[in-house]
């Protein structure tokens, strides 16, 4: 066997109040993909970001191993030279400067005094021929899709002579195709003999991929498991994650007949907030009875998010006609007060910008959606009552923190995702729409939200559920409308839809026009 490309020795990493990881150790060999796996706030970030230096030297017990050379890195720029680069979840380009700009954003072609722009945009153009994407360098970032945006990360990575790529949940935003086209190309990328780190929490897509999957669990690693020497499927990795058997992703929901219809819309159109001409989504008509949960599959730009957020409380789009009937009356919500008053809850698929604050607390994150229960003579905020519903809906949610005057935007994907969700439950809906609920979190973490909807269900309330993930939409819902370019194209029950029915309807809705 090859010698180790990386090895982390012993490494410890404390923060103010909690062990982040202990002892752990992981050894990463040439022309490879290892997988590391573990719940969100388990220390797979942490752990890459004491690698990429992020967290520098000193910051840490341990040492790095890099090619045989104990390695110090103090900050990023570090870790780079040596060929070690870290794409993060969260895309690092700016939308407002083309594809070639970006790429070699820092690491300009040119010299201290002047950029060649000629050899940026040349060199450019090679790398993206690299990696399959035909758009010109010239082109803005803006006006690419979510899964060119995630190429274009990786060209960056390739211009900076990369040895290690280092992958945090790279397809957590991408629908199936691109998806599997991003894998295609890290096995490409494997077999030309790059090496990759891939931090993911979807298990096939590992399974598929990975040479050797490494399992962190509360800071410590639990086993590494190598293809074609250990049983791996699902299932094991699973439950070394969350240190539990797992018989079933989705839990048992007892079946009941669905009540009234709560909500309904009739002939609901929605235009562009900028582009007033461009119709977004064009008279929809679906409707959701009380106690049970209703899907929205569709692909990515089929207008399901904006179809969400035009109903509640109109905060996305203009020009908004038909009908929206609430508990069979039809109302008019012209804000997102309005939505709530009428027991209406969005979870957005969008928590760091949209949903949360992350510079604030938990404590005001939970209650930030219902600031009158936790006020006395309607104006006071009564600090007690808060820290005591914050703690409450803390612990109902398993929100895993330091106390609830951690800031938000220190927590795990996971845990900020419980914190969200805590904050709308605190409003108390009767109609919880949930965007991409699941998207970026682990398996144990998605097992809890699920059990969450079966909760709610139980209490007779209603659950409208965007998800990209099909699977999901077939293990929750009790019925499912396909959505394709801005229309409702389809409708299954629970017994009759299964995923080649609702991409023979999508497919079959794109060519029909």
């Amino acid at each position: 066997m090859d010698a180790p490309l990386l090895c982390m020795e012993n490494i410890t990493k404390q923060f103010p109040g909690v062990k982040a990881l202990d002892d752990v150790n992981l050894t990463v060999y040439p022309g490879t993909i290892h997988a590391l796996v573990g719940e969100n706030g388990a220390g797979k970030s942490t752990l890459m970001n004491i690698l990429s230096g992020t967290y520098s030297h000193g910051s840490y017990d341990g040492r790095i191993l890099f090619n045989g050379e104990e390695c110090r890195f103090h900050r990023i720029k570090d870790s780079e030279k040596k060929g070690i680069v870290i794409i993060h979840q969260e895309l690092a380009l700016n939308p407002y400067m083309s594809i070639g700009e970006n790429m070699f954003l820092g690491n300009e072609c040119g010299n201290a005094f002047r950029i060649d722009w000629n050899e940026t945009y040349k060199r450019a153009r090679g790398f993206l021929d690299i990696v399959g994407l035909s758009e010109s360098p010239h082109t803005l970032v803006q006006d690419i899709g979510v899964g060119k945006q995630q190429l274009v990360e990786i060209v960056k990575a390739l211009a900076k002579n990369v040895k290690l790529l280092i992958l945090d949940e790279p397809t957590a935003s991408l629908n199936e195709d691109d998806s599997q086209n991003l894998l295609k190309l890290l096995l490409k990328f494997k077999n030309e003999g790059m090496t990759c780190i891939l931090i993911s929490h979807k298990l096939k897509e590992v399974e598929q991929v990975a040479d050797k999957i490494t399992i962190i669990r509360d800071g410590a690693v639990i086993e590494t498991m190598t293809k074609n020497e250990d049983e791996i499927d699902e299932y094991r990795i699973a439950r070394g994650m969350v240190g539990r058997e797992l018989s079933d992703y989705y839990p048992k929901r007892e079946k009941r007949e669905p009540g009234e219809i709560c909500l309904e819309t009739k002939n609901w159109t929605v235009y562009h907030p900028l582009y007033r001409h461009l119709k977004i989504n064009d008279n929809v008509n679906f409707n959701i009875r009380r106690g049970e949960v209703v899907g929205i599959g569709g692909l990515m730009g089929a207008g399901r998010t904006e179809l969400a957020m035009s109903i509640f409380g109109k905060s996305y789009g203009t020009e908004i006609s038909g009908e929206l009937w609430i508990n069979g009356k039809h109302v008019n919500l012209k804000s997102v007060k309005d939505a709530i008053d009428h027991k209406l809850a969005y979870v957005t698929e969008d928590r760091k910008a949209l949903g949360l604050v992350l510079s604030n607390e938990i404590r005001p994150n939970i209650t930030l959606a219902n600031t009158k229960r936790v006020t006395s003579r309607g104006f006071h905020l009564d600090r007690d009552m808060e820290r005591n519903v914050a703690t409450d809906f803390s612990k109902r949610f398993g929100v895993r923190s330091t106390g609830i005057e951690q800031l938000v935007g220190n927590l795990s994907g996971g845990n900020q995702q419980k914190v969200l969700l805590a904050k709308w439950m605190f409003a108390e809906p009767d109609i919880l729409i949930l965007d991409e609920p699941t998207r970026g979190i682990d398996v144990g973490a998605k097992y809890e939200i699920y059990t969450l909807v079966n909760d709610l269900i139980a209490q007779g309330k209603s659950v409208l559920m965007i998800s990209s993930e099909m699977p999901e939409l077939l293990g929750v819902c009790d019925r499912i409308y396909v959505m394709n370019e801005g229309r409702m194209v389809g409708e299954l029950t629970r017994e009759e839809a299964t995923q080649e029915k609702i991409m023979m309807m999508i497919l079959q809705s794109s060519t029909r026009d």
